[in-house]
C-alpha cells in the first residue's frame, strides 16, 4: 500500500469522499489516504491528524515526498483537535480503529464538526456503538459497506447530518447491510452466532447470578435475530 495504491479497505473509504471535499483524516498514520485523495483530484485540500509523534513524522515525510505540502497540512493533535475553524473541513474520515475509540474521538471535540457535513467511519470492531452515537447526535446513515481483506472483516459507515431512527436490530447488524446480505455479511454474523452459542453454553454452566441471567437474555435475543438473518 502507498499513496497511489491504497488497501481495499481505504479505497472503499476514499470512494465515499465527495468531489472537491476538504478532508480531515484523523489517525492518518502515513497520510496515504489524504495523499491519494489529492492525487486523484477528489479532495481539494486535506488535514492529516496524528496523536502519536512517530506516525505524525511519517505522515509529514510522506506528504513532502509526494510534493503535496501546499495541499495537505499534517498536525500533531488529539483526534479532532487537529481541525481548526479556518480549515472549513466538510468531510472527516476515521479508519482502522475500534468503534468505541471512534465515538470517543467524535465526542471529545464536537466543536470541530461545525462545518462538517459527511463522516466516513471505518471501525475494525463494534460498529454498533457508532450507529448508536449517530442516532443520538442527528447523523443519518446514507450507506454501509462490509468487506474482507487479509482475513479480517471491516465495515465502512457513511453519515450525513440529519435525524435517524434505527431499531435495535439495525444498530447491531446495520441499516443497509442486511438488505444486501453479501457473502462477507453472512460470514461475519455466522461467526458471531457461533461465538454467542459458545458464550451461552459457558454461562449455562456458571453460577446463575443476575448478571449471567441478563447476559443469557441478551444472547438469546441476538441469536434469534441472527437466525432470522441467516435463514
Amino acid at each position: 500500500m502507498n499513496a497511489q495504491k491504497l488497501s481495499q479497505r481505504l479505497e472503499t473509504v476514499a470512494s465515499f469522499v465527495p468531489s472537491g471535499a476538504v478532508v480531515a483524516d484523523i489517525g492518518s498514520d502515513h497520510a496515504y489516504l489524504p495523499c491519494y485523495l489529492v492525487h486523484q483530484g477528489v479532495a481539494s485540500r486535506a488535514i492529516a491528524g496524528e496523536v502519536v509523534k512517530g506516525p505524525f513524522e511519517s505522515a509529514e515525510r510522506q506528504v513532502r515526498t509526494e510534493g503535496l505540502a501546499n495541499k495537505i497540512t499534517v498536525r500533531l493533535a488529539d483526534g479532532l483537535a487537529a481541525v481548526q475553524p479556518s480549515d472549513y473541513v466538510d468531510t472527516v474520515t476515521i479508519a482502522g480503529m475500534g468503534g468505541p475509540l471512534i465515538v470517543s474521538i467524535l465526542e471529545k471535540h464536537p466543536e470541530s464538526l461545525q462545518t462538517v457535513t459527511r463522516l466516513i467511519l471505518q471501525p475494525n470492531i463494534h460498529a454498533k456503538v457508532i450507529r448508536e452515537w449517530a442516532m443520538r447526535n442527528s447523523w443519518a446513515l446514507t450507506d454501509e459497506v462490509i468487506l474482507e481483506e487479509d482475513g479480517k472483516i471491516y465495515e465502512v459507515l457513511v453519515l450525513q447530518r440529519g435525524p435517524m431512527t434505527l431499531t435495535e436490530q439495525e444498530m447491531l447488524f446495520g441499516k443497509f447491510l442486511p438488505m444486501r446480505k453479501s457473502d462477507v455479511f453472512i460470514k461475519k454474523w455466522q461467526r458471531e452466532y457461533d461465538n454467542w452459542q459458545r458464550v451461552y453454553a459457558a454461562i449455562e454452566n456458571a453460577e446463575p447470578t443476575e448478571e449471567n441471567v441478563q447476559k443469557k437474555q441478551e444472547l438469546t435475543t441476538y441469536m434469534t435475530w441472527a437466525e432470522e438473518l441467516l435463514r
